[in-house]
């Protein structure tokens, strides 16, 4: 972990805070390229990922996030919004789970509310390499929109298109339409709420889209329509033998923490990939939104913050 200290805040919108963040000896912070994220340790076991809004090099030797105060938040999105200059906290190294493919293909950008803020790395990152794409960014209206100053002012500012959903029809994004005029090796990166990046991505696939050129990040897990239901089961551990209980409504990592086995957790929610634990024997129910299809069907690894078992028992590679 790395002791950063708060160097500026600034409010983009009344529920939208940017925050910049130095290291605290005033050292070189870890490089990282679009589409990474930070975690921050809010205290009190509160630990929660951003992602990175700027390029090294834009912002100095600073990171820079921006969080959108959440009335449903679980309390890291008000304990950013807390934080004033000269706070210090601990962050990790920046991690990638969202990166830009590289080559010369078109890149279609679509970043809804405060997804957008992975998005803003990425144009940057595009332009410096010359690369095509063009950048949809979709918010509820123009009062509720952060960065726009910004956008306006960048050297790529042709290539973006803002969206609001309480405007016009016309100027409301048609990602159908989108994908239609796209060549069709463009790959498409999207990041929002689950609804709109249901949208967006359905979009892609209705347009003849391969899930290879569809790429997505959750910053929080969707809501989830029914969710299954949830029964005892057991764990053993590889290592020891060990055979643990894990209770209907208890998670895996807990029963383990219970135990007095680490296992390293963030979001809680199976989107950020912290907790990714090997499985030996039985079979896993994913409730993630990390793991893709393919990897999910092998069932050799699992998130044991929200995942259970669909066998009586698993055996994990701890």
């Amino acid at each position: 972990m790395i002791e950063v200290v708060v160097k500026q805040r600034r409010l983009e919108t009344p529920d939208i805070v940017v925050v910049e963040l130095a290291d605290s000896a005033g050292r070189a912070l870890p490089d990282f390229a679009a589409g990474a994220h930070i975690d921050l340790d809010l205290g009190n076991g509160l630990i929660r990922q951003y992602s990175l809004s700027r390029l090294p090099g834009a912002s100095g030797d600073r990171y820079e996030i921006g969080v959108l105060r959440d009335a449903y938040s679980r309390g890291g999105s008000v304990a950013v919004h807390q934080l004033g200059v000269g706070s210090a906290l601990m962050i990790s190294p920046p991690r990638n789970h969202f990166p830009l493919v590289p080559g010369r293909h078109m890149s279609l950008l679509f970043g809804g509310g405060i997804g957008v803020t992975p998005m803003l790395a990425m144009a940057e990152q595009l332009h410096r390499a010359g690369a095509e794409f063009q950048f949809h960014y979709c918010t509820r209206s123009r009062s509720s929109a952060a960065f726009l100053e910004r956008l306006a002012g960048a050297d790529y500012a042709d290539r973006v298109v803002v969206h609001f959903d309480d405007g016009g029809d016309a100027q409301r994004l048609n990602a159908l339409a989108v994908f239609e005029g796209a060549p069709k090796d463009a790959h498409a990166y999207v990041c929002g709420p689950s609804g709109f990046m249901d949208y967006v991505l359905e979009a892609g696939a209705r347009a003849g889209w391969p899930s290879a050129l569809l790429h997505s990040e959750y910053f929080k897990a969707p809501d989830q329509d029914g969710a299954r239901a949830a029964a005892s089961f057991q764990v053993r551990i590889a290592s020891s033998g060990a055979v643990i209980a894990i209770g209907a409504t208890e998670t895996i990592a807990k029963a383990l923490h219970r135990h007095g086995i680490a296992v390293e957790v963030s979001c809680e929610a199976g989107v950020c990939g912290a907790c990714l634990t090997g499985v030996i024997d039985g079979i896993p129910d994913h409730r993630d939104y990390y793991l893709d299809d393919a990897e999910r069907a092998r069932n050799n690894q699992m998130m044991v913050c929200c995942s259970r078992a669909l066998s009586p028992a698993l055996t994990l590679d701890l």
